[in-house]
């Protein structure tokens, strides 16, 4: 889904506010995550999630007067991502989590543009590959690198869990060009087709979940906690943030709106650090600042002054609605 870029006069005082707003829904998503799965199964913990962020769109739909996809085919379209999107990234963040801190779980989060570039170019054909992009790429998997902390070798539960957070980052990075291929330039709203991804992933988790983990979870066996936990998760971070991302798009433009990735992993770790007093090893902001660079060099906004018309392939905000 792609967006003009917003007139230049629009001050930062309209959009930034909600800009920051963003990353610090998204970046809280993984401390609720980490809540929510203190007492919840992360399959029941991810139901729990899309089901609110559905309803939460279907009310704003309903206040909008808008109405959800007709096209069969546009559908069965929305089956595919929500399985690859948003089922299984969000579970996948949710085993991780079993393993490592919220902080290193936001932090693989940024890796997702590093997985759709190459896909985008080899398998959609929808990119293509440039020298600037190929260095960027080699940059971000060396930052991966550093992430993981290979020189002190590799193996045990906490290694795992970090192959388990960048599986969901892959999983993006696969469920994103297959959402640009499949669904940019349709006539419907991005509103409409989030909803419409949101209710699919509900629908697929009511069945996958018991077979997984069994009997749902008795709600009044769960903490206040761990329930206002998975609520946020699915009421703002999966539904208002989209309608926020939305806005800062019609007044910052895509571009601009989509550098939310970059702040991302630095609420992800101010709040770890803040709610659950987390601690990162050295090695792991300084592999995460090496990503970014990366990301930011294969997107064209670092190392560059031409200015972008269209959403990065791999930040487009419509994918990024269903987004940790």
């Amino acid at each position: 889904m792609t967006a003009p870029t917003a007139p230049d006069k629009v001050a930062f005082r309209a959009w930034l506010p909600g800009f920051f707003a963003l990353a610090a829904i998204w970046g809280s998503s993984f401390l609720f995550i980490k809540v929510g799965i203190r007492e919840m199964h992360p399959v029941y913990v991810t139901l729990g999630r899309v089901g609110a962020g559905a309803i939460t769109l279907l009310v704003v739909l309903a206040i909008l007067r808008e109405r959800l996809p007709r096209d069969p085919k546009l559908w069965l379209h929305s089956a595919v991502y929500a399985a690859i999107g948003i089922a299984l990234p969000f579970t996948l963040f949710g085993y991780g989590e079993q393993r490592v801190s919220s902080m290193l779980a936001g932090i693989w989060n940024a890796t997702t543009p590093l997985v759709v570039l190459p896909l985008a170019v080899l398998v959609f054909r929808t990119e293509r590959m440039t020298a600037r992009r190929g260095v960027g790429l080699g940059l971000g998997f060396v930052g991966v690198l550093v992430v993981l902390g290979v020189w002190q070798g590799l193996g045990g539960a906490h290694f795992t869990g970090q192959l388990l957070c960048f599986a969901a980052a892959a999983c993006y990075g696969v469920a994103i060009p297959y959402q640009k291929r499949f669904f940019a330039g349709r006539p419907e709203s991005g509103l409409a087709l989030s909803a419409g991804q949101l209710l699919m992933a509900t629908a697929q988790l009511a069945i996958v979940a018991p077979l997984i983990a069994g009997a749902p979870p008795v709600p009044t066996r769960l903490s206040g906690e761990v329930i206002a936990s998975v609520l946020a998760l699915g009421a703002l971070g999966t539904g208002l943030a989209f309608v926020i991302n939305m806005r800062n798009i019609r007044l910052a433009g895509a571009s601009t709106a989509s550098t939310v990735t970059y702040v991302i992993p630095i609420f992800a770790v101010l709040i770890g650090v803040l709610a659950l007093n987390e601690h990162l090893a050295w090695y792991q902001p300084v592999g995460a600042a090496i990503v970014l660079v990366g990301v930011g060099v294969s997107q064209g906004m670092i190392g560059t002054r031409r200015r972008r018309r269209e959403i990065p392939s791999g930040l487009a905000p419509v994918s990024e609605s269903a987004r940790v």
